[in-house]
């Protein structure tokens, strides 16, 4: 009885975020419509090669000693505080690419700590999960405890990463629209209309992402928690 009720708190949990984050399924279709819009595109690719943009916003941070790698077989660009190295994935046909590699430097510039901290603890968290999948189905000691341990867990590992994701969103934008002011004044095919444009739908996108992006991390969480619960609840009836 108490997997279910824990279950239901995880369904009541995920609605109430839903409504007080405002998330709405068409987001996820405005966000692909803006990433992807050909026009905005087309001004973005008037800007430099990602290595060159990424490079130059390091200098600008006073970090240049972070390894800059594009891997063209993946669509997540990630900086990896182990290896100190951005990974700047397949984003050429993006307008938002500038805020993406922005993004990966300033978390280049975090709290070294905090950020190895993150990298380990989420390791941590998804080995747990895993081990506790055999156990809770084999009944083995007491399975509520296993779900609880968990839920604890992950929401210490949802708010070191919410911290380190909503800091790197937040001042993305800023520092992708100090990049391209800079770079108009060496580049005259550029004009104050574009940057206009780019940075406007910038703005719209991460007033729709930014939520989303908190939503999403703390629904993984929840959506774990419950599957602990069924096969809880499933090894207890064997």
């Amino acid at each position: 009885m108490e997997y279910i009720i824990t279950i239901v708190i995880m369904l009541i949990s995920i609605v109430i975020l839903k409504i007080g984050l405002n998330i709405h399924i068409k987001d996820i279709k405005r966000i692909k419509e803006l990433g992807y819009d050909k026009k905005l595109n087309k001004i973005a690719n008037k800007f430099p090669e990602n290595k060159l943009i990424c490079e130059k916003i390091l200098k600008k941070l006073n970090n240049e000693k972070v390894a800059i790698e594009e891997e063209n077989n993946t669509k997540t660009s990630l900086y990896i505080a182990v290896s100190n190295k951005i990974i700047i994935a397949n984003i050429k046909d993006t307008f938002t690419r500038i805020q993406t590699i922005a993004h990966e430097c300033l978390h280049s510039v975090q709290n070294r700590k905090i950020l190895l901290f993150n990298f380990i603890f989420s390791n941590i968290v998804m080995l747990y999960f895993l081990i506790s999948i055999p156990l809770l189905l084999l009944n083995i000691l007491n399975g509520h405890i296993f779900v609880h341990i968990y839920i604890g867990m992950g929401i210490i590992s949802y708010i070191v990463k919410a911290y380190l994701e909503n800091d790197a969103m937040t001042k993305a934008f800023y520092v992708a629209k100090e990049y391209m002011t800079e770079y108009k004044k060496e580049n005259k095919e550029i004009t104050d209309e574009d940057i206009t444009k780019l940075l406007n739908n910038m703005e719209e996108l991460n007033k729709i992402g930014i939520p989303f992006t908190n939503f999403y991390l703390i629904f993984g969480v929840i959506v774990k928690a419950s599957i602990l619960c069924i096969l809880g609840f499933i090894g207890s009836l064997l």
